[in-house]
């Protein structure tokens, strides 16, 4: 237990300890239980990091001490970090997370990236497929606050939060629908779609480790190769894509030559697959052929 009247730096180390300890710590790529130390004392404390390292001397109340406690406790037992806090930071963004939708990756800022490079127009319309917490849909609106685009998922409370975040991050224009895949948008075209979908087997040993043991299997897992979903969206891709629409996929890292093929397959062109900082095979897109669309 924190002493009464522990400072923030005091509690800083401790929690690290404690984290250590109990092997919630570093992937061999950095110190997670320093950084996870950091984020949840800010949960806390409800402040920035730059606090932390400004005050360093400033005492804890009994209440912010047992707040912390608990705030441990729960990522000793495995609590992702984000679902703790309430919220996780995702491009620009802050964005409010809840068990009903997966935690937004830094490896998907890619996909936002990409689509951004694209050669476009200034008024678009664009769809993002499984919005979740509105990730990539409020992403791209952020920078082009002219773009026309709507984030749909399956899951409503899913569609609640998203709006929330919209709300919160004041980008009020980007809609956000219930629906099943391409079920509620029917006879509409878009410039650009969109995706992060589920793309895990549902057989992978990967379930029952780390963050994901925590989150929506629905978010995650689809078919017994993983790509069920991805099948689905390519196919039907094609109906909703106006001419030379773009079409980008985050997926495996082991998935992207099927999934080029897949492309290939549907009648996309200039179909290429671009890797994460890890150099992880991450986004597939292609560009629809005029004559299908």
């Amino acid at each position: 237990m924190l002493e009464p009247n522990s400072t923030v730096e005091q509690a800083l180390k401790w929690a690290r300890r404690k984290l250590t300890e109990h092997q919630i710590s570093d992937d061999g790529s950095y110190d997670s239980a320093a950084i996870d130390s950091k984020v949840l004392l800010c949960g806390c404390l409800d402040c920035e990091q730059i606090y932390l390292h400004t005050w360093p001397e400033k005492q804890l109340t009994m209440e912010q001490i047992n707040t912390f406690h608990h705030m441990l406790e729960k990522r000793i037992l495995g609590y992702p970090v984000a679902y703790i806090v309430g919220f996780r930071d995702f491009w620009s963004l802050r964005l409010a997370v809840s068990e009903a939708t997966l935690i937004p990756r830094p490896e998907t800022e890619l996909l936002v990236e990409l689509a951004l490079d694209l050669a476009l127009d200034d008024s678009i319309r664009v769809l993002d497929l499984g919005t979740g917490t509105g990730a990539i849909a409020l992403a791209l609106a952020s920078e082009n606050k002219q773009w026309s685009v709507i984030g749909i998922e399956k899951n409503y409370e899913a569609v609640k939060l998203a709006t929330l975040n919209a709300t919160n991050n004041q980008l009020p224009d980007v809609e956000f629908i219930q629906s099943d895949w391409f079920s509620s948008v029917e006879k509409q075209k878009f410039d650009l779609i969109v995706s992060n979908p589920p793309y895990i087997e549902i057989n992978d040993h990967h379930l029952t480790q780390g963050d994901v043991r925590f989150e929506p299997s629905s978010a995650l897992t689809s078919g017994n190769d993983g790509l069920d979903d991805i099948r689905f969206i390519i196919a039907n891709s094609v109906n909703y894509l106006n001419h030379k629409g773009w079409l980008l996929l985050e997926h495996g890292n082991e998935q992207a030559e099927i999934i080029a093929n897949l492309l290939t397959l549907n009648g996309f062109l200039n179909v290429r697959t671009e890797c994460d900082l890890n150099g992880q095979p991450r986004v597939s897109m292609g560009q629809l052929n005029g004559l299908n669309s």
